[in-house]
């Protein structure tokens, strides 16, 4: 028990790190942690590199494990099941693809074009950006492994019963036309070698690296701020754990945001450290990955009206029921 913790907290939690920083703030820039601009300094760095060496290690290992899963297996593999086996499946799948909403949908095109139950694609859909692999380590690097692990079922619970609602519902005519008439064309897979997958892991990292390092500042810097600049009784009195509408709030406040999970969990982190209960955190987190409104628009591409509403209405629902479960009862993981 006692190398899992020194584990856990040297190679997530990076304390090594922490402690490196501190020194840096303290003797190099002469601040005092404890006070606000070198608490905020410390906080900012200290994140941000934790944050890019996690996410480096942690997409290289996923894609490297991804190679061997390219669309065309994939679909193949999802292909012979069908039901909420099929449902379980599409939700697990999203968890080894780190993609934003955003980047999920053209894979959701493409499973649905290629003959693939509408509802297992709206449980990847739901899945991909909210509980990827890499966002699970952090979130274990910043609270603990009960509350990501937990986190993890909860949000495979939600992609799943999205999914069989969807599916149950027969809303196919409700996707576009010509999401079904761009048929994928079967191509022979090419077996790749040991170099190949690790140029991949290589290539995806920096795709992925390129394409999030803004929101990562931006969503550090904000934490930041929360942490070290905004009175706890000023966030209290908005977004306390005793406030019924501190998680509804949250879920509205994220929507209209546009950020990757990796760019949001500074900002939880900061939350829950002020003393905003832990389900309020991971609503505000999980509506601005799962519902953002440029996700939505891109989605509205491709589906109707009536399926968006749906699709949206029952992510939000699951997402206030389990910010309210983790505010009620998230007391036991902390």
């Amino acid at each position: 028990m006692f190398i899992f913790e020194w584990l856990n907290n040297q190679l997530l939690k990076m304390e090594w790190l922490s402690n490196l920083v501190k020194v840096l703030v303290e003797q190099g820039f002469g601040l005092d942690v404890q006070e606000r601009l070198g608490g905020s300094i410390h906080f900012f760095i200290y994140d941000v590199v934790k944050i890019f060496i996690l996410l480096s290690v942690l997409i290289f290992t996923i894609s490297y494990v991804q190679s061997f899963f390219p669309p065309e297996r994939t679909r193949k593999i999802l292909g012979r099941y069908n039901g909420i086996t099929a449902n379980i499946l599409g939700a697990l799948l999203g968890t080894i693809t780190p993609f934003c909403s955003c980047s999920s949908i053209p894979l959701f095109i493409g499973f649905t074009s290629a003959g693939l139950p509408l509802g297992v694609t709206f449980s990847f859909l739901i899945s991909s950006p909210l509980v990827d692999l890499a966002s699970v380590i952090l979130l274990a690097s910043i609270f603990n492994w009960k509350i990501a692990i937990a986190y993890v079922i909860v949000g495979l619970v939600l992609a799943v019963v999205g999914g069989t609602i969807i599916s149950k519902a027969k809303l196919e005519e409700y996707v576009e036309p010509f999401v079904y008439t761009n048929k994928m064309i079967d191509v022979e897979e090419e077996e790749l070698t040991t170099k190949d997958r690790v140029y991949y892991g290589k290539e995806q990292v920096l795709d992925i690296i390129k394409k999030v390092w803004l929101y990562i500042l931006i969503g550090v810097g904000i934490g930041a701020a929360i942490h070290n600049w905004i009175p706890e009784n000023v966030i209290s009195a908005l977004l306390g754990q005793d406030k019924w509408y501190s998680v509804l709030l949250a879920t509205t406040v994220g929507v209209p945001m546009y950020a990757d999970i990796f760019g949001t969990l500074p900002i939880a982190e900061a939350l829950v450290l002020k003393g905003v209960g832990i389900g309020t955190a991971l609503s505000f987190m999980m509506a601005v990955t799962a519902l953002s409104l440029p996700s939505m628009i891109m989605l509205k591409k491709v589906v109707k009206t009536k399926l968006l509403v749906i699709f949206a209405g029952l992510v939000t629902i699951g997402i206030l029921l389990i910010g309210y479960a983790f505010n009620a009862f998230g007391y036991l993981l902390l």
